[in-house]
C-alpha cells in the first residue's frame, strides 16, 4: 500500500510541476522574465506558494527546469547503436525534428531572444542545459560510427552541426520569423531523409 501511495504522490507532484512550468512559460512570454514573479506564477498555475518554492526555490531554477524539459525526449532515448549509419541518423533526425516541432521549444527561444540584452544568463542556461547536452549526444553517436569504421569523420563537431543544421534551418528557425509557418509531416520526413543522404554521401566509408 505504501508503494501505491508513494506513486500517487509522485504523480501529483509531477502534474503540479507541469502546471508550474506551463504557467511560467506563458507569463514569461506575456510579461517578460523580469516582471514575472514566482508568486504570480503560483497564482497562474493554481498551486500554493509553498508548493512552488519547494520545487523551484528561485526563478532561475524554474527557467533551468524549463530548458531541460524542453530539450528532453519522450523517454530519454539513448543514441542508436553504431553499425548502420543510415538507420542511426534517420532515427536521430526524426527525434530532432519532433523536438523542434514542439510549441514549448519555440516559446523557449522567443523568451531567450527577447530577454537576451538584460538577462544573458538565460541564453547561457539554454545553451548549457539544453542545446549542448543534446548536441553532445549526436556528436557521441557520430564518433561511435567513426570508431566502428562506418564513417570517416575528422571533425565530429562540424559533422554534427551540419546534420542538425540541415534539419533545424527548415523545420524550426522560420517559426520564429514567419507567422503561421507550418511544415507537413511528409515534408519533415523528406528533410530528414535528405539530411541523412547528404551526411552519408560526405562521410560514409
Amino acid at each position: 500500500m505504501s508503494g501505491v501511495v508513494t506513486t500517487y504522490h509522485q504523480r501529483i507532484a509531477q502534474e503540479k510541476r507541469a502546471l508550474i512550468v506551463r504557467a511560467a512559460t506563458a507569463l514569461f512570454l506575456e510579461l517578460g522574465y523580469d516582471r514575472t514573479s514566482l508568486a504570480r506564477i503560483a497564482e497562474r498555475s493554481g498551486v500554493s506558494r509553498a508548493t512552488l518554492f519547494k520545487q523551484f526555490p528561485s526563478k532561475a531554477a524554474l527557467f533551468d527546469a524549463m530548458v531541460t524539459e524542453s530539450w528532453s525526449t519522450a523517454h530519454e532515448e539513448d543514441p542508436p547503436p553504431a553499425g548502420n549509419v543510415v538507420d542511426g541518423l534517420s532515427t536521430i533526425g526524426r527525434r530532432y525534428a519532433e523536438l523542434l516541432s514542439r510549441a514549448q521549444m519555440t516559446d523557449l527561444f522567443r523568451i531567450v531572444i527577447a530577454e537576451l540584452p538584460r538577462f544573458p544568463e538565460l541564453a547561457n542556461a539554454q545553451f548549457s542545459h539544453g542545446k549542448m547536452p543534446y548536441f553532445e549526444s549526436v556528436r557521441g553517436y557520430l564518433l561511435a560510427e567513426h570508431e566502428a569504421g562506418t564513417v570517416r569523420v575528422e571533425d565530429v563537431d562540424l559533422a554534427a552541426t551540419q546534420f542538425l543544421g540541415m534539419i533545424s534551418n527548415y523545420v524550426f528557425w522560420p517559426t520564429l520569423l514567419v507567422p503561421g509557418w507550418q511544415v507537413s509531416a511528409e515534408r519533415v520526413a523528406q528533410v530528414v531523409d535528405e539530411a541523412v543522404r547528404t551526411i552519408v554521401a560526405r562521410y560514409a566509408v
